[in-house]
């Protein structure tokens, strides 16, 4: 299964193309409207005042419930634009936007309004073929879960990555803030919303598991390698900026005697008594839990002054980015980063590369 997203954050609509989508899977409306639920704005101080409905049409690829198996296109109508936002500051480069190399990237003929095709609203079709392919995998007991790690340096609850409790990540789903420790998601929300007061936003970590991968998926080359598969699908989220497999760069500090699993007899064949790998070696599953942490950004728009220069005439200048924007979209982007998983699974499971 193969998608392409497509349309522009002040555009009319955006979408997502899916091609060799299985044919006869029951499609359930009712997940995907929920997945694009949890990563909507306009709830509350902690996201964008933008208020989209975010409903899904579904021109094609389904009929009477089920898949057809022919390319299935998903649409979402844009109704709360505000480009006139973005008119004053057009030629300007707004730093730590794609602006700049968008600009150079296409003539200067790029879509410029709220980041135009570079933009975080690209994420909302991202969720719906992700809600799409968790249809898909549940059908063969494979979940993906995740949660806010960290933000701005304050950890949520760590989880047991050899056997982790899926339960409770399911249920971080639940939540507007989806955090396995409440009481540290509320010493998260305060700081969010002290950066909103000053004007600035504020990064942070999303750590995500995939379990009931089979052992043997991917290969060593760089080209069907489950890491890289991964990290293709996770690297096209836009404020991701860091990847890390089970202990990830912490394996640096160890020595082999701590980092190695072990194995062991299992009940349903071999196990890892730990899982510092994050269920891959060699760039092949190991039927372990998939266990991943992904670094988000800081949204890049923040209302104080910035250093940065004309892109027609070269000057230097400074800006001051106005309008609607998130103080943080760590908690907005835990769906996203289950949909990439589960499209990143699919694409192992089917030995093929998923993006188009």
């Amino acid at each position: 299964m193969k998608y392409t997203v497509f349309g522009e954050s002040h555009g009319p609509a955006i979408g997502v193309v899916l091609t060799e989508v299985p044919s006869g899977i029951p499609v359930d409306m009712a997940l995907i409207e929920k997945e694009l639920s949890r990563r909507a704005t306009g709830k509350n101080a902690l996201s964008t005042a933008r208020k989209e409905a975010d409903r899904v049409e579904i021109l094609s690829g389904v009929f009477a419930g089920r898949t057809t198996g022919t390319p299935l296109c998903m649409v979402i109508r844009n109704t709360d634009q505000h480009s006139r936002d973005y008119e004053a500051i057009r030629d300007l480069a707004r730093p730590g936007h794609a602006d700049l190399p968008g600009f150079v990237r296409y003539d200067g003929y790029n879509d410029y309004r709220g980041g135009g095709h570079f933009s975080g609203r690209l994420t909302a079709p991202l969720t719906a073929a992700g809600a799409l392919g968790k249809m898909i995998l549940r059908e063969k007991g494979i979940l993906t879960a995740a949660h806010i790690a960290s933000v701005g340096g304050i950890r949520d609850d760590g989880i047991d990555m050899a056997q982790p409790d899926m339960e409770a990540l399911l249920s971080c789903g639940e939540k507007d803030f989806p955090v396995l420790s409440d009481p540290a998601g509320a010493q998260m929300q305060q700081l969010i919303l002290r950066c909103r007061e000053e004007n600035d936003s504020v990064g942070g970590a999303i750590e995500c598991v995939v379990t009931g991968l089979p052992a043997g998926l991917g290969a060593p080359d760089f080209d069907r390698n489950a890491e890289t598969c991964f990290a293709r699908h996770l690297f096209a989220i836009p404020a991701v900026k860091g990847l890390e497999f089970g202990s990830g760069f912490g394996l640096s500090e160890m020595r082999g005697s701590e980092a190695n699993d072990p194995w062991r007899r299992g009940m349903d064949g071999p196990e890892t008594e730990s899982n510092h790998n994050g269920g891959i070696l060699g760039g092949i599953t190991t039927g372990m839990p998939v266990v991943f942490r992904v670094a988000v950004k800081p949204t890049p728009s923040i209302g104080r002054p910035q250093k940065t220069i004309n892109m027609r005439s070269g000057e230097e200048t400074e800006i001051t980015v106005t309008g609607r924007h998130d103080p943080c979209i760590v908690h907005r982007a835990v769906p996203v980063v289950e949909a990439a998983a589960a499209l990143a699974a699919l694409e192992l499971l089917e030995g093929g590369s998923g993006i188009g």
